[in-house]
């Protein structure tokens, strides 16, 4: 199925010279003279190599017909990470290439969207928001504003991200997956 190229989203599938390639970022760029065109940063899925593409955002390009299914995430060892269709209770198996750096906001028994191309799970879609909390953080120190700049805190994933100077260790607070932003207090 043909689509415009400006229509791409990350995780969508593209066929390209009969191989299929997973849109890791997709960038419209407008410069101020000339044509306006979409930047595509795409892993290929037979063998992992990346490629970066420049598409006239006019331009059609040919998107793979996936199937995408709701999986829960159960478990991660070895082998990789692990889900189960929560309808049927097929349990898949998703490579740590195919998950990349989004592993870390998985969460036990969070719901997901895999895509499937010929029975294999080739793209991994994470729920917006996630909810977790601050294992540590700076003090807040008296007479600090709202407005004034971030601070560091590590949350209970390991993972590292900016805070207001308000949020203190033991706070729960909802995190982008995407970029792993904070977006606000978690309301318990």
């Amino acid at each position: 199925m043909k689509v415009i190229a400006s229509s791409l989203r990350k995780g969508n599938i593209v066929e390209q010279d009969g191989k299929l390639y997973v849109v890791l970022s997709a960038e419209n760029i407008h410069p101020g003279k000339g044509t306006p065109v979409t930047q595509l940063d795409m892993r290929r899925i037979s063998d992992g190599v990346k490629v970066s593409e420049r598409y006239r955002t006019t331009e059609q390009v040919e998107r793979a017909f996936v199937e995408d299914k709701d999986y829960n995430f159960l478990y991660q060892d070895g082998e990789g990470w692990h889900f189960m269709n929560a309808e049927t209770f097929d349990q898949i198996t998703v490579p740590e290439d195919v998950l990349g750096s989004q592993s870390t906001w998985l969460q036990e028994g969070m719901s997901c969207v895999v895509s499937m191309y010929e029975g294999v799970a080739v793209a991994i879609e994470l729920p917006a928001r996630v909810t977790l909390e601050i294992t540590e953080t700076e003090p807040t120190v008296k007479g600090q504003t709202a407005s004034s700049s971030y601070k560091p805190a590590i949350l209970s994933n390991g993972a590292r991200t900016m805070v207001p100077p308000h949020i203190a260790a033991g706070t729960r607070v909802i995190i982008m997956t995407e970029d792993g932003s904070y977006v606000e207090r978690a309301k318990d």
